[in-house]
């Protein structure tokens, strides 16, 4: 039996050969698919960057750190517009990429977390930001400000990226992915621990922001309790 065959075989429970080659089939595709999700979410990361960029040269023309105060209340609203069609945007492609509701939550959750990810490779490419993973970030508009250390929604998706593929991967596979209670009572308890974390109180400077104390206790918390629940749902006791 040739290595990849046998790699195949220790990765997938078929038990007859029909079921075995039905399962490569799947998961060529989940290979192709993600590959192809990569490559869109990568490319809009880099859209929204560039949009970044724009709203630098406007309105921080000296080079310092973009405020929200700077920007007009109307490109805020558009802004704040502009984030929710890219949601809905990686929400679109997430339902194409899969057949089941299961692997389009996890192609979302993949999308996602490339899409962020992207986001910051292409600003440190275009220009040269952030300095370091510490450096603050306003995150987010929706449905208040979110503000953070850059490493936070980097590590957010990381491991977003990783839950995303094994998701749907064992959903490709028809391996257990059970909706337990706990999970359902860990998993949005965390995501909300780590969302605190990031909701304060905008300040008028970045000189200002960096005096505020990140509460990394909390979001560390919050990522233990997400994780936990992702066990009981992604990886159940074999009987």
């Amino acid at each position: 039996m040739a290595p990849e065959i046998r790699l195949w075989r220790r990765m997938l429970p078929a038990q007859t050969d029909a079921e075995f080659f039905a399962a490569v089939k799947s998961l060529k595709r989940f290979i192709s698919v993600f590959l192809g999700l990569m490559l869109f979410c990568a490319a809009m990361a880099y859209l929204e960057s560039a949009v970044v960029v724009y709203l630098r040269a406007l309105y921080s023309p000296d080079g310092s750190d973009l405020m929200l105060n700077r920007i007009p209340p109307q490109i805020i609203h558009i802004e704040i517009f502009r984030e929710a069609a890219t949601i809905i945007m990686l929400a679109a492609v997430s339902i194409l990429a899969g057949h089941s509701r299961r692997q389009r939550t996890g192609a979302f959750i993949f999308c996602f977390g490339i899409w962020d990810i992207f986001y910051y490779i292409w600003l440190k490419i275009l220009i040269n930001w952030p300095a370091g993973l510490m450096d603050r970030d306003i995150l987010f508009l929706i449905p208040t400000i979110w503000v953070g250390p850059v490493l936070a929604p980097v590590l957010i998706s990381v491991g977003l990226v990783v839950t995303g593929i094994v998701l749907f991967i064992r959903t490709v596979s028809e391996r257990p992915v059970r909706n337990r209670w706990l999970s359902w009572i860990l998993i949005p308890g965390g995501c909300g621990l780590m969302i605190e974390s990031f909701l304060v109180q905008n300040p008028h400077t970045f000189e200002e922001l960096a005096q505020i104390r990140y509460p990394w206790e909390l979001f560390i918390l919050g990522m233990v309790v997400v994780v936990g629940g992702l066990g009981v749902m992604l990886f159940p006791e074999s009987k």
